[in-house]
């Protein structure tokens, strides 16, 4: 999936010389955590969030490093600090260096830049200008749309062992060679030999998101890989 294909196209916006608290009235009425912030042209020159309020002198949270230290750093430090606990209007408070996307951006590189920035939305730009923007609930919309099964599945005994082995193939944590796997009447019964306790429950899960299964039987063997010593006896 691309940006474009889950990305919110109507996004509530703030102008540079709006003040905070029309920035906060706009948050608060639309239930948003940061709102894009574009020029009169609609090019995006920052975003301004929650985050940004946190250090407000009006709260008495406005940071204040000790004198000594602020005597190393020079006055800039120190006057850069107090716009952002002082500041008025939103381009005194907003973050400018945004981390952007594009329509055609895949999703996996989305992901990757909000654990990366530490960030909840991500601005999609055409040539600077804002079209969309992608949060983290956008995300878990295209989540839900993909959890929902393209067609009826088999969920005959054969069809569940079918979709288990093609599953547990594409994965490391387990070969199907090293396993016993049965299914009866949709109850999935699993033996065999494992080296780490975590593969116990990544099969469970593998099991479970398998259309039909009803419950699972755990018959697996906890062995210590380099002593061959049974850590952990069978678990029914």
């Amino acid at each position: 999936m691309i940006a474009a294909e889950i990305m919110t196209k109507t996004v509530k916006t703030v102008g540079p010389d709006a003040t905070i608290d029309e920035a906060i009235d706009v948050m608060l009425s639309a239930h948003v955590s940061g709102l894009p912030v574009v020029d009169a042209d609609g090019k995006l020159i920052g975003v301004v969030s929650e985050g940004d309020f946190l250090n407000r002198a009006e709260l008495g949270t406005a940071k204040r490093k000790p004198r000594w230290i602020e005597f190393l750093l020079g006055p800039g430090e120190e006057a850069e600090a107090y716009v952002l606990s002082h500041g008025r209007k939103v381009h005194d408070v907003m973050t400018s260096d945004v981390a952007t996307v594009e329509e055609a951006t895949p999703l996996t590189e989305i992901v990757q830049i909000m654990e990366k920035r530490h960030v909840k939305r991500v601005p999609v730009v055409s040539g600077g200008f804002l079209v969309g923007i992608i949060s983290r609930a956008d995300l878990l919309r295209a989540l839900a749309q993909r959890r929902e099964p393209a067609a009826a599945p088999d969920c005959s005994d054969d069809g569940i062992l079918k979709a288990l082995m093609a599953e547990l193939k594409g994965h490391n944590f387990a070969s199907p060679r090293c396993l016993d796997v049965t299914v009866d009447q949709g109850v999935v019964t699993i033996s065999g030999e494992i080296f780490d306790d975590r593969q116990r429950e990544a099969l469970k899960v593998a099991c479970e998101n398998i259309p039909g299964v009803k419950s699972v039987h755990d018959n697996l063997v906890w062995v210590e890989p380099f002593s061959g010593m049974v850590i952990d006896q069978n678990r029914v």
